[in-house]
């Protein structure tokens, strides 16, 4: 036997146990992988508003910290919105079950000639085998949902603490990160990081416009109709067709649509109107000039991206696709060298008048 066949095979264990092992640590730390790369997107987004305010004189601890508040505030109104609105519409249904039910009722009873009645139907049901069967599953199901709402919650504490890291300590990270780094790579490196900010932040405020202007035009169309809870309405509006990818503005409309037409189903119609008439305004009109400088990539590129991201990272890369599409966009445009395109001859020859192409066909030699 050679003697390096030992130390090869011993060398190939090695190799295979520490991929098994890297391979396990891997798949045990993906979520945590996961909330970094949000929190760090996040840190991005934040960062210009988070620098503006530290080159006023402001510490960028505090600076980042106002930042959050904002965001949190907002978040919070967004949520007090939208569970009032919900609260009050599961109340009115409850209220008004009992006269859906013997609209059902009657209906059946007339078209089929039965003698049904509410209460031997509720009777009927309170005392079947399928409902306490439920109640008990749902009653077992309650320390599931509490163990994933308390999971969630630590998911966004874990972002929120990374993200404000990230931001405050910004500048002390991307030197830690350079030192390492040769001095020709620090200066791509840096220069990457700023054209990571300026797209991540650009997407970040340019939708948030666009969701204002959204919010605005909708609440005035919802105000005019007399549709309930319009200003919770035209902030779902608003936020949900701009900040959910490809199927938000259909979500975003869905909702209203609905309330509109427990009022009048007339208003239901006015409403899905508007909202395809304001997408075609905002997609050729105001998305194109509020996106010129910040994220202009092709809508075929945009749909693309968020299908692959999707597909990689489920709801997360959905909402990062974008922004890091946009950010290799550019830094590819800034190393990669172009070179001007050779006129196609069968196009410029399309492109010249008939008549100058027939006399150059009937002087042959050049006659």
């Amino acid at each position: 036997m050679p003697r390096w066949l030992p130390r090869a095979v011993l060398m190939a264990l090695a190799l295979y146990a520490c991929f098994q092992l890297g391979s396990w640590a891997f798949h045990q730390l993906i979520g945590l992988l996961v909330n970094i790369l949000i929190a760090f997107f996040l840190a991005l987004a934040i960062e210009p508003a988070v620098a503006r305010m530290a080159a006023r004189g402001m510490r960028r601890g505090f600076a980042t910290f106002l930042v959050f508040l904002a965001v949190l505030i907002g978040a919070v109104g967004f949520v007090v919105l939208l569970g009032s609105m919900l609260a009050g519409q599961i109340i009115d249904m409850i209220e008004d079950f009992p006269r859906y039910l013997d609209d059902v009722i009657g209906s059946i009873n007339s078209t089929f000639h039965t003698e049904l009645s509410r209460l031997a139907i509720q009777d009927s049901l309170l005392h079947s085998d399928w409902l306490q069967k439920y109640v008990q599953n749902s009653a077992s199901g309650v320390l599931d949902v509490s163990a994933t709402v308390l999971g969630g919650l630590f998911k966004l504490l874990t972002i929120a603490l990374f993200a404000f890291y990230f931001a405050a300590d910004g500048p002390r990270l991307r030197r830690a990160l350079c030192s390492v780094l040769p001095p020709a790579k620090q200066a791509e490196v840096l220069r990457a990081w700023e054209i990571a900010v300026a797209k991540t932040g650009g997407y970040i405020y340019s939708r948030g416009l666009m969701a204002l202007i959204s919010g605005v035009a909708h609440y005035i169309l919802f105000a005019v109709l007399d549709v309930a809870y319009a200003p919770a309405l035209a902030v779902w509006v608003g936020l949900v067709s701009q900040f959910i990818p490809t199927i938000g503005t259909y979500l975003a409309g869905a909702l209203p649509m609905l309330i509109a037409f427990t009022s009048n189903p007339w208003y239901a119609l006015y409403v899905l109107g508007f909202v395809v008439v304001y997408q075609q305004f905002e997609n050729y009109v105001l998305q194109p000039k509020l996106t010129a400088r910040t994220v202009d990539i092709h809508p075929a590129v945009a749909f693309g991206s968020v299908i692959a991201g999707t597909a990689l990272l489920g709801a997360v890369g959905a909402l990062i696709a974008i922004p890091a599409v946009a950010t290799l966009q550019a830094f590819l445009g800034a190393y990669v060298k172009r070179y001007e395109v050779a006129e196609d001859t069968t196009a410029a020859a399309a492109r010249r008048p008939a008549w100058r192409r027939a006399w150059r066909v009937r002087r042959p030699g050049g006659r």
